[in-house]
């Protein structure tokens, strides 16, 4: 099944199951799959997409900007090209990265990654008058959080993805983590305390979301 969207044609995937709700999704083939019961014609499906046909739309290009962010070479927050230059380490201009191999700028990443995370770790904790413990700095790449607290074992772990962003994206995910160590849900309490750090938090957790 097709479906135009400003011209362009959408390929649709229908998912039926023996369920009572019916659900839209955007994955990250670009493709519209809609989540229904077995019994669903092909004439509501057509119904229901006209009926959220702007919320498509949006979906549609959140996903493209997250599928840009996720093939191009973002670094605190810009976009740089990727020069391969055989006799280059490493020069960084206001654009382009001259390097030379992607694997060497990958190693160079990582240890970027790992510097960075822990300088803004010290600078932030640093500022908690709270009593809270020096955590463990973990990093790995996760597909669903930001970020994750751990009070069992003193440590909490950063998405490596995160230096595609700015330095306040990066300051926020751990003002937030470290602020489980004295409110573990999400209560009113808890985002109170974020805010004492991160008084526009909400503006910076929609960038992240965006992105």
């Amino acid at each position: 099944m097709k479906y135009e969207i400003d011209g362009i044609e959408y390929e649709v995937i229908l998912v039926k199951k023996n369920n009572k709700n019916t659900y839209i999704r955007i994955k990250e083939d670009g493709k519209i799959y809609i989540t229904t019961n077995y019994l669903v014609s092909k004439s509501y499906i057509k119904q229901l997409l006209d009926n959220n046909y702007l919320t498509i739309k949006k979906m549609l290009e959140k996903n493209k900007i997250k599928q840009e962010k996720n093939n191009s070479f973002y670094f605190l927050g810009k976009k740089y090209d990727i020069i391969i230059v055989p006799t280059f380490d490493i020069d960084i201009t206001e654009d382009k990265i001259f390097v030379k191999s992607k694997d060497y700028l990958n190693k160079w990443l990582k240890k970027q990654i790992e510097k960075i995370y822990q300088e803004r770790l010290n600078y932030i904790y640093n500022l908690y008058r709270e009593k809270i413990p020096y955590p463990k700095l973990k990093i790995r790449k996760m597909s669903t959080r930001w970020g994750v607290c751990n009070r069992s074992n003193n440590t909490i772990t950063l998405n490596s993805e995160l230096i595609k962003y700015g330095l306040k994206q990066i300051d926020y995910v751990i003002i937030h983590e470290l602020s489980h160590f004295i409110y573990f849900d999400h209560s009113k309490n808890f985002w109170l305390q974020v805010s004492k750090y991160c008084p526009n938090y909400k503006e910076v957790r929609k960038t992240l979301k965006e992105g």
